[in-house]
């Protein structure tokens, strides 16, 4: 007997709403983990470039280590180690939270992070040192001059690569599943153990995430132009 498909059954009813609670969660923990790794890739690249060797090493350490191991890896350590290498209190917080999705986000945020440490380093490296140098003797501090004046300039430089590890860690969310988080890949698996229809349920899931890929592609695509057609005015 040829295999009926049928695309209905997964985007209807029941199954149709555990891919909205998946793609919800999906949404929520990649929104979560893009704003934490930026903000500790932000730091780790301010302390890769500064001049006090402790940090540079500690900044080093981090970039390569996370880097150069895999992010499946990572995501079991976080979910089977969290209790030796955190301290308790924060552990207590994590199980009093959504455990498994917790550490997803951790995974997820440790991981980009170093990626756009040195995306960000890259970018800092294309400003001219006389603007650094310029900054410090109009009376700015370090930390100052890289505030107002060398950040927001390599941030625009390195939008695209940027962009690129949004994106990354978006699709990376759907490793979290292994380890419980009822993600958009989580659910998919869910209504093929029930249907067997495992096709359709990981082509829906499929196009889900290249929506997803392409709305964000897409707005800071736009954005892009909009902030260059300010410049040129």
């Amino acid at each position: 007997m040829a295999y009926q498909f049928d695309f209905g059954l997964v985007v209807s009813g029941e199954y149709g709403d555990w891919i909205l609670q998946g793609l919800a969660i999906t949404l929520k923990i990649s929104a979560i983990s893009i704003v934490l790794a930026l903000v500790m890739g932000t730091l780790l690249c301010i302390l890769r470039i500064t001049k006090v060797k402790p940090l540079v090493w500690i900044a080093w350490t981090y970039t390569e280590f996370f880097r150069n191991t895999p992010l499946l890896v990572q995501i079991f350590f976080w979910y089977f180690g969290s209790y030796s290498v955190l301290p308790d209190g924060v552990n207590r917080w994590l199980n009093a939270q959504d455990f498994e999705f917790s550490c997803g986000v951790i995974a997820l945020s440790f991981y980009t992070a170093a990626f756009i440490a040195e995306d960000l380093r890259s970018g800092i490296f294309a400003i001219p040192k006389t603007q650094l140098e310029a900054s410090r003797a109009c009376g700015l501090s370090f930390m100052q001059a890289m505030g107002y004046v060398i950040l927001p300039q390599a941030f625009r430089i390195i939008v695209p690569p940027l962009v690129s590890q949004f994106l990354n860690l978006i699709k990376n969310s759907s490793l979290v599943m292994t380890i419980g988080v009822m993600d958009l890949t989580y659910m998919a698996r869910q209504i093929e153990s029930h249907t067997f229809h495992g096709f359709e349920a990981f082509t829906v899931s499929t196009l889900i995430y290249l929506s997803i890929s392409l709305i964000v592609s897409f707005s800071i695509q736009q954005y892009n132009l909009r902030v260059l057609r300010t410049a040129t005015r």
